[in-house]
């Protein structure tokens, strides 16, 4: 099977090179695309206030954050759960760009952006041109949305598997007709052209049928 992590962040900002932090992190195991209902969540201290603007957003308030682990606490348990799994994320650079300055922060390497997958860009390859962002594309599937009052990373990782399973056809994989799976492909191919081979009657057996024939009353067939 195919293990994958979805993950989303929530920050103080959108810059974490000039001093945004992560504030909260929340991934959820995905095999074969759908959620087994493993999960990480950390709700961080960012060891810097929180700007109003950015609790409008998601929130969290510095009241929220505080006592909470920093990154540098919790960065193992994470690292352990992602393991070597490719990474889901929606608008995926900016979840990379935190998480990976907090790992450089700690003393560790970046997220390899190799095992990025950006739902954003599946979203956009199959609706190019329509509004994309989480809110609308659960509109667009018909997925509940009452729950997202602000932005909560948990919350939208289980919105976003949604999304997901939706962007992938995840549910109908390997949904296919037991009896299609059993015959081969020749068993699809036209038959081959055969040889005709004609029908040999027997003197017997003609002379009983045109004793048949006469006793039909004027048949058509025999009528000029």
């Amino acid at each position: 099977m195919s293990r994958s992590i979805l993950f989303d962040t929530e920050t103080t900002g959108f810059e974490p090179l000039t001093g945004d932090r992560v504030i909260e992190i929340a991934a959820i195991e995905l095999f074969n695309d759908l959620p087994t209902g493993e999960q990480f969540y950390a709700l961080l201290d960012p060891e810097r206030d929180i700007p109003a603007e950015s609790t409008r957003v998601h929130g969290i308030t510095n009241a929220h954050v505080e006592g909470k682990p920093k990154f540098a606490e919790v960065a193992a348990a994470m690292l352990a759960f992602f393991a070597d799994s490719p990474l889901v994320a929606h608008n995926a650079p900016f979840d990379f760009g935190f998480i990976s300055a907090e790992l450089e922060r700690v003393g560790r390497p970046p997220l390899d952006k190799a095992r990025m997958v950006d739902t954003l860009v599946l979203a956009k390859q199959r609706f190019p041109g329509m509004p994309n962002s989480l809110d609308a594309l659960c509109r667009r599937f018909d997925i509940d949305l009452s729950a997202r009052t602000t932005h909560n990373a948990l919350l939208d990782c289980q919105l976003l598997a949604d999304v997901y399973v939706e962007l992938t056809g995840g549910r109908q994989r390997g949904l296919t007709l037991e009896t299609e799976q059993a015959l081969p492909l020749a068993q699809y191919e036209a038959p081959a052209q055969r040889t005709p081979r004609p029908i040999m009657v027997s003197e017997e057996a003609r002379a009983a049928h045109e004793a048949f024939i006469a006793k039909l009353k004027a048949p058509l067939w025999l009528k000029d």
